[in-house]
């Protein structure tokens, strides 16, 4: 009986030490298996975020980011006397957390810079911000937060983009350039400004601006000879092809140059009693031009005239021709020109070159009680149309389109907002999207 319970003890010990081990072995790998769920559901609902956040930053706005005199020797160090922000020990520029997400009440006292990518989406900027919208202007995330004033956004894509930033009074070495590659997640001072011109890049690495050129991404910049006498900037389509408007006595001339500026032939003359005030130039192609004349001014008025060449300038179409009463004849083109269209306004507005046949321009009348208008050609300055909508602001109005259809059109104003404006039809009709409280 004695052995019977003995065996007994030492059969329980044996069940028991068994369960003991077994429970030991098991519990934890159940453990480390449901910490391992754990740990996936984890990661998931992490890579979910992630991916909301990714999807958030290509809807909402991640800037990238068209559309000039100076020393050549510039670099991509920060001035805390241009203006300071946010930086890290490599340079990079980060927008501050706060603005991750979408700030739909984002104050604008004036917007100065507006660049589209495509039909729904672009960047604006302004004192301080450089903000982008990708449902076609309705809502905004800030990207960038500083204390300069964007001048300048230009963009290859969706994620390469370019900025420039100025505080008030700097010459072009004090205007700094920044630049994103991951649609403006992070900014990188990249250099400085060697001219107040505009800044267009048509790779990564090569860039001009009036007439200097760089050939890696902006850090440095190498001067390209221009033509004596010549008025307003110049513009150059790529390294080889540029355009230059001079004034020689009482003709006006338009220059073209094929070796890169080392030579300039004379593509067109026209006449002008007056002094041409200056000259706006855009290239969609080494043999089109668009040239803008801006003659006088007086009584908030000005003179201006508009021509294109797709041939290299064998032959120039005559676009528009604005004389008025206080700003004189249109320079560059016979008296009278009734038989050249006239656009709106009683001064230029804001200039949009699409591509070899398709252009905007804006009218501005400062008397008037609605100030802005705009036109546009769509087969190269063949036929002119005067669009039917006007919209008020008195300052400055700005413009950028997609496309042939799709554009933003911008006005600011001394006492409102600024209010952004969209087409999805080429300028026939504009809708209000967005007004933006100082």
């Amino acid at each position: 009986m004695k052995r019977i319970i003995k065996w007994s003890i030492l059969m329980a010990a044996a069940v028991l030490m068994a369960t003991v081990i077994t429970g030991c072995s098991f519990w934890p790998g159940e453990e480390a298996s449901s910490s391992d769920n754990g740990k996936v559901q984890e990661n998931h609902e992490k890579n979910h975020d992630e991916d909301k956040q990714s999807t958030s930053d290509n809807t909402s706005g991640q800037v990238d980011s068209p559309s000039q005199q100076g020393d050549n020797n510039t670099n991509g160090g920060s001035d805390s006397k241009s203006g300071s922000d946010t930086n890290t020990d490599s340079g990079t520029l980060h927008p501050p957390a706060a603005t991750q997400s979408h700030n739909d009440n984002v104050q604008m006292e004036e917007i100065t810079a507006v660049r589209m990518i495509d039909a729904s989406s672009g960047w604006i900027g302004g004192k301080g911000i450089i903000a982008r919208s990708d449902d076609n202007g309705v809502n905004w995330k800030i990207q960038y937060q500083g204390e300069q004033t964007a001048e300048q956004i230009f963009a290859l894509n969706g994620k390469q983009v370019w900025a420039v930033l100025a505080s008030d009074g700097d010459t072009p070495d004090r205007k700094r350039l920044l630049t994103s590659n991951d649609g403006g997640k992070h900014w990188k001072a990249v250099g400085r400004m060697p001219s107040d011109g505009f800044l267009h890049f048509t790779s990564v690495n090569n860039a001009f601006v009036s007439n200097f050129r760089t050939t890696d991404g902006g850090k440095t910049w190498s001067k390209l000879n221009t033509p004596k006498n010549a008025v307003g900037e110049p513009y150059f389509h790529d390294e080889k092809n540029g355009w230059a408007v001079v004034q020689e006595g009482k003709k006006i001339l338009i220059k073209k140059t094929a070796d890169g500026g080392t030579t300039w032939k004379e593509t067109y003359s026209g006449p002008y009693e007056g002094e041409l005030q200056g000259s706006i130039i855009r290239s969609m192609g080494e043999n089109d031009a668009w040239v803008e004349l801006i003659g006088g001014t007086g009584m908030t008025q000005t003179s201006y005239s508009f021509l294109h060449t797709s041939d290299s300038g064998k032959s120039w179409r005559k676009v528009l021709a604005n004389s008025t009463a206080g700003g004189g004849p249109a320079p560059g083109v016979e008296e009278p020109h009734k038989d050249i269209p006239k656009n709106t306004g009683s001064k230029p507005g804001p200039l949009y070159v699409v591509n070899k046949d398709i252009a905007f321009l804006g009218g501005n009348c400062p008397a008037c009680d609605v100030q802005n208008t705009l036109g546009w050609t769509k087969d190269g300055g063949k036929i002119w149309i005067n669009g039917k909508a006007q919209v008020p602001g008195y300052g400055e109005s700005l413009l950028a389109m997609a496309d042939g259809d799709h554009g933003w059109w911008i006005t600011n104003d001394n006492e409102n907002g600024p209010v952004l404006y969209s087409t999805a039809n080429g300028g026939m009709k504009w809708n209000k999207m967005k007004v933006f409280s100082k």
